[in-house]
């Protein structure tokens, strides 16, 4: 199939070299650029461990000044790529909840029931749920730092523009409703073409754009994780 990855920069090269090992055509359309807060203030340790809903908050950790004092912290991550990252950023103690942030939010509560010290959550300026909440309900403290911002496109590339218009491109992949309604931006003078494809969304949440606007090829992976939401594609 002729596909678009929407995912940003790093991630979608791993996708696209998935992808092509299994005989698809592969066109990068990243609706979000993600950009590290230069010396963002993660606030004053001690700190229980940390929680890790992206790669993007490893990134921005492995970067970040203060990186050495927190190596030997746990880390729970919301899954694989964000704990490989991790562990490559020097963490150690990484375990992965295989999952989405109430995945998350749940091995956390097993991993620091009864912690005194608060856990840190360096996250993207915009967010969708609310892990400080729900784990404030645990009795469990969260101080969230804003370590990145995810920059949205404003409209498609000249190629993949005409790619759409012309009906070549076969298949969308979305990894985040953020990026759909980027998406949707993008294509809103050639809407009916933007549409045309099939949709394979990482999540319901990601989908729900696509299905207000009409869309009538949409597939949501069984599991929020890129293995998932491959799994969609026939070869």
């Amino acid at each position: 199939m002729k596909l678009l990855v929407t995912r940003p920069e790093p991630d979608n090269q791993r996708t696209a070299a998935t992808l092509r090992a299994l005989g698809h055509d592969v066109t990068f359309a990243p609706m979000l650029r993600i950009e590290p807060v230069p010396g963002a203030d993660l606030g004053a340790p001690p700190w229980a461990g940390v929680l890790l809903t992206s790669a993007n908050g490893a990134r921005a950790l492995a970067a970040h000044p203060r990186l050495a004092e927190l190596q030997a912290l746990p880390v729970v991550a919301v899954g694989r790529t964000s704990a490989d990252v991790a562990r490559a950023a020097g963490f150690v103690d990484v375990v992965s909840a295989d999952g989405n942030a109430d995945d998350l939010a749940r091995l956390a509560v097993e991993r620091f029931a009864g912690s005194r010290m608060p856990l840190l959550y360096p996250a993207g300026e915009d967010r969708s749920g609310n892990l400080a909440g729900a784990l404030s309900a645990k009795r469990i403290v969260v101080h969230t730092a804003v370590v990145y911002r995810a920059a949205a496109a404003s409209e498609f590339s000249t190629n993949v523009r005409s790619a759409l218009m012309q009906g070549l491109i076969e298949g969308v992949l979305h990894f985040s409703r953020r990026s759909v309604e980027s998406y949707m931006t993008c294509g809103r003078t050639i809407q009916r073409q933007a549409l045309a494809p099939a949709h394979f969304c990482l999540s319901e949440r990601a989908a729900e754009p696509l299905r207000q606007a009409g869309a009538a090829r949409i597939a949501v992976a069984a599991q929020p994780d890129e293995a998932s939401l491959i799994a969609l594609i026939s070869p």
